[in-house]
């Protein structure tokens, strides 16, 4: 698909430009040689939290991430327990919200997933916008849907290290499709 583009434009190129047919093989091949790899697989974690759940935005989380492009390898749905919570937001633990978060999050369900593809831990923090819904761009989850700090919606990894560590602790392998 990338190439076809790629091939499109640059005969555009030559044909208003003067090259010659060799100048565009040439201009191709660099373009080709600088491309990102697309089929590198990267995986990020997300999670729709208790307040997106109850607004019902999970289709509409699930659409963005697939409009994207990118593939959903793991999803389900659950109630988390503190121990969970408590893991998963251990550099919180020492801050004065912390037990706001926690009867936060348990305030009702969340959906977990996990998306894959390229760049998924930086594209996907993207299309969520910035922690505090006042803060983030319209286009952005958060920016169309979040209301207020501390209820901003989705959770997502913010580096490749912690999708790994929250990937292993919210899914069991077995759960994890590879397609």
């Amino acid at each position: 698909k990338n190439k076809e583009k790629i091939t499109t434009k640059l005969t555009m190129i030559s044909a208003t430009r003067g090259f010659s047919r060799w100048k565009v093989l040439e201009y191709q091949i660099r373009a080709l040689a600088t491309m990102p790899n697309m089929n590198y697989k990267e995986r990020t974690y997300i999670m729709i939290k208790p307040d997106g759940v109850q607004r019902k935005l999970i289709g509409n989380v699930i659409t963005r991430f697939e409009n994207r492009g990118f593939r959903l390898s793991a999803l389900k749905m659950m109630r988390p327990d503190k121990s969970l919570l408590e893991t998963h937001y251990k550099e919180l633990k020492d801050l004065p919200f912390f037990p706001h978060l926690m009867d936060y999050m348990q305030s009702g369900p969340v959906v977990c997933m996990i998306w894959e593809g390229y760049e998924a831990v930086k594209i996907g923090r993207l299309m969520l916008g910035a922690t505090k819904p006042i803060d983030s761009m319209p286009g952005t989850v958060r920016g169309d849907f979040g209301q207020v700090s501390g209820r901003n919606i989705v959770h997502g990894s913010d580096a490749l290290g912690s999708a790994e560590r929250e990937i292993a602790l919210w899914f069991k392998p077995e759960e994890i499709l590879e397609w």
